[in-house]
């Protein structure tokens, strides 16, 4: 401490996670959600790298083959977000652009997911509601939403 003594502060450190933002063709693929003990909320694919050597690109394309059954040649990491306080983690968000389907979903025993395609402007607007879970993603989304060159850039970088 400043004045000499010492103190014992306490963090936890979490498993490093991917959010994935697809799209195909003109609709951002957004998945309405349910696991143990929530309600149905609005998010996008994601998950954490608990793949040990797993890199994040390779678990954004588990993640959005899992919970969408998509694959997509075209990737871009958008965002890394690291965590420093309390909760030390980092989040890689990534764009999956020209997404294609091309097997079943295979979710985890906690999930139920329902792929919801949504035009940009609907993707926008769940930054209105409260049952979402896309904090990592909500700021973009508001300043898509409230200005007209974040959201021209916004557009472009979600569908090409």
């Amino acid at each position: 401490m400043f004045d000499g003594t010492s103190k014992i502060f306490e963090y936890v450190k979490r498993k490093d996670a991917v959010v994935i933002i697809p799209s195909q063709k003109n609709k951002i693929i957004a998945l309405k959600q349910k696991q143990p003990h929530t309600g149905w909320f609005y998010c996008t694919p994601s998950g954490r790298m608990d793949i040990k050597g797993e890199k994040p690109l390779e678990c954004a394309k588990r993640e959005l083959m899992e919970e969408t059954g998509m694959v997509s040649e075209h990737w871009k990491l958008w965002k890394k977000i690291k965590h420093r306080g309390k909760v030390k983690n980092t989040i890689y968000i990534y764009i999956a652009q020209n997404c294609e389907k091309i097997a079943q979903q295979r979710l985890d025993g906690g999930e139920k997911i329902q792929i919801k395609p949504l035009t940009f402007e609907q993707f926008l607007n769940l930054s209105k509601k409260p049952s979402h879970h896309i904090a990592e993603t909500v700021v973009d989304m508001l300043m898509a939403r409230l200005s007209p060159k974040f959201n021209k850039k916004y557009k472009k970088a979600l569908f090409g």
